[in-house]
């Protein structure tokens, strides 16, 4: 089968950037021909074969007697595995670890129970500009129309429930109830998945999935993805534009934003780097974006939570050039960033506008930032003078033998354990900023979940991403209150053999809520988090846990999991002081409070 549009080689990040989507050209994809009344002539043969050829090799759901006919023949279309999680929220996390580290992911579920509990993680999805496709088993065709009452639903005869609370987290929404415009729905919503980089819902009748159809026995209406192109007149004028604005400066600084993933533009934005010299910074959300081991780069771009010396750097530049960036209340530190709209050039996918104007529109990032590479002046000024105020970063007090262990020791040690081999995922909470000052060494995949930040994500996410990232060993850290809203998949980590390392940091509460603002709903009651997995393995597969209570411990723990147990899922439960949190989530916390508690404004 010649597949290339988006096929498993070219959803392979090129470049090691963790999440990169595939780069998109105008191909086709021939399928051989199939017989009619052939067994895989059906509408769910259909769908699975498209789903592979985009380079989906394994879909994430739940069974619901809506949708078991369709995950009939999706199981029976080879190189398309089905896993089954224990929850449709967890299996639309795992489609979204999924589709970080293969560019594209899947999930099926059934009719409203299902659908609407898997919204949750399509609208991260969505607001991560991830591509998802959602496929639900749907109601009988027949049921359309006829004022009756199905079971999974509100009780009402309107079906539109499910669809309604969708539209407004997926980018195109596809409803199958007849064979006849089934292939134009399902190519145009998986299409659509792939250009725009959000997520698509996709209904499928559950008496429909078996039935042959002539739009599925013959050679397909050829599948291709027309590529996204900048107007010519308006990139010249734009880098004319910005290489004046730029080259005036004195010190000028770039800085990496999220949106890089979905502008497929990493790769352009290290091109720029390299030619200009300037010092190169992230924002957190980008962090695992842009290579670290750059020779300009000087760290993380988060105002006041910065990593050391590098706001001091980036907001006394005379001119920023920010490519992609999200300034949200949290990635702004509550809107308290030192920044100029008259000295920036901020990039977007597809618009570029320069201090208060002008702005650039039908301009992609990419072609912009690889144009504009050509035109800059080499300028490392901003990096000299970063070299000139960098002090070496300290090590934090030794700890007593036996003393109990705190973050800051823990943290040292896994710096130790990361290389080209692995991968971190930070959930929601103060792993966000430990996380932030791990220095990823050259390949080494970085994710996490700034926009959504939905507790428990981390759980689902890592079962999706190891997955896929089979050369990789993912290391996740998961806070207690976090993995107790989704612990249960746990369980299909080791029905696929994975074999990550996650550290439970357990320090008895929410502690990201604690330093925002304090109440007794943020303490929870203690698990026995080991005991809880050890239940789970139940003997089957490989797992090992253990408990760590001061540094020898984890020593010998990381020791173990790397080594003797290095094809085992390794489950470490991290004891920790309640109030031991990390200086960034101190600053962080009172800064966003005093966002959030701003009074009206006068009427």
């Amino acid at each position: 089968m010649d597949a290339k549009i988006g096929a498993i080689d070219t959803c392979k990040p090129a470049n090691n950037d963790v999440g990169s989507l595939p780069t998109t050209n105008s191909v086709t994809i021939h399928t051989p021909t199939v017989p009619f009344n052939s067994p895989d002539s059906t509408l769910g043969r259909h769908l699975a074969r498209r789903l592979v050829q985009v380079g989906v090799t394994d879909v994430f759901g739940v069974p619901g007697d809506f949708n078991l006919t369709l995950l009939d023949h999706l199981i029976a279309e080879p190189g398309l595995k089905f896993i089954g999680c224990c929850n449709e929220l967890n299996a639309g996390y795992a489609a979204d670890g999924y589709a970080r580290a293969r560019g594209v992911g899947a999930c099926v579920v059934t009719f409203t129970v299902g659908g609407l509990s898997v919204l949750n993680a399509i609208a991260g999805a969505y607001s991560e500009n991830l591509p998802l496709i959602c496929i639900v088993g749907g109601p009988n065709s027949n049921d359309y129309g006829t004022n009756r009452i199905l079971h999974h639903t509100i009780g009402l005869p309107d079906f539109s429930q499910e669809l309604r609370c969708f539209q407004t987290v997926t980018c195109y929404q596809a409803v199958v109830n007849n064979l006849e415009d089934a292939h134009e729905l399902i190519d145009t919503a998986i299409s659509t998945a792939l250009k725009e980089s959000k997520p698509v819902y996709i209904s499928i009748g559950c008496n429909l999935p078996g039935i042959p159809h002539p739009t599925f026995s013959r050679e397909p209406v050829p599948f291709c993805l027309s590529p996204r192109l900048s107007n010519q007149m308006g990139l010249e004028a734009a880098v004319e534009a910005a290489a004046e604005f730029l080259n005036k400066a004195v010190k000028p600084v770039v800085v990496g934003g999220p949106k890089l993933r979905v502008a497929k533009a990493s790769e352009a934005f290290v091109e720029l780097a390299d030619a200009s010299g300037y010092a190169v910074a992230v924002m957190p959300s980008a962090k695992g974006l842009v290579p670290e081991h750059h020779p300009h780069f000087i760290g993380t771009y988060w105002g006041a939570v910065s990593t050391a010396f590098c706001a001091e750097i980036v907001e006394s530049a005379d001119a920023y050039l920010f490519a992609g960036p999200i300034f949200n209340d949290y990635s702004s530190v509550g809107y308290s960033l030192l920044l100029k709209k008259e000295k920036a050039i901020i990039v977007q996918p597809d618009r570029v506008t320069i201090a208060n104007g002008p702005a650039f529109g039908c301009v992609l990032m990419k072609d912009f930032l690889a144009a504009l590479a050509k035109r800059l002046k080499h300028n490392p000024t901003a990096y000299e003078n970063y070299r000139r105020i960098y002090v070496p970063e300290g090590h934090p007090l030794k700890c007593e033998p036996k003393e109990a262990l705190r973050v800051n020791i823990l943290f040292e040690h896994i710096q130790r354990m990361l290389s080209g081999d692995t991968a971190v995922i930070a959930e929601t909470g103060d792993s966000w900023f430990n996380c932030q000052k791990l220095k990823l060494p050259e390949g080494c995949g970085y994710e996490f979940q700034m926009q959504y930040g939905s507790i428990g994500w981390s759980v689902g996410a890592t079962l999706g991403y190891a997955q896929t990232a089979r050369e990789k060993r993912v290391i996740a850290f998961i806070g207690d209150g976090s993995f107790q809203v989704t612990a249960q998949d746990i369980s299909t980590m080791l029905r696929c053999g994975q074999r990550t390392i996650i550290f439970l940091i357990n320090n008895g509460g929410y502690t990201i809520e604690v330093e925002i603002h304090d109440g007794p709903y943020n303490v929870i009651k203690n698990w026995n988090y080991t005991g809880l997995v050890d239940a789970i393995h139940n003997g089957e597969g490989k797992c090992w846990t253990t408990k760590v209570h001061c540094e020898e411990e984890l020593v010998e723990a990381i020791e173990t999991a790397t080594e003797a147990k290095k094809d085992c899922l390794c489950f470490i439960e991290v004891i920790v002081h309640k109030d031991d949190t990390s200086k960034e989530l101190l600053e962080w916390g009172s800064r966003v409070s005093a966002a959030n508690s701003r009074p009206p404004n006068p009427q």
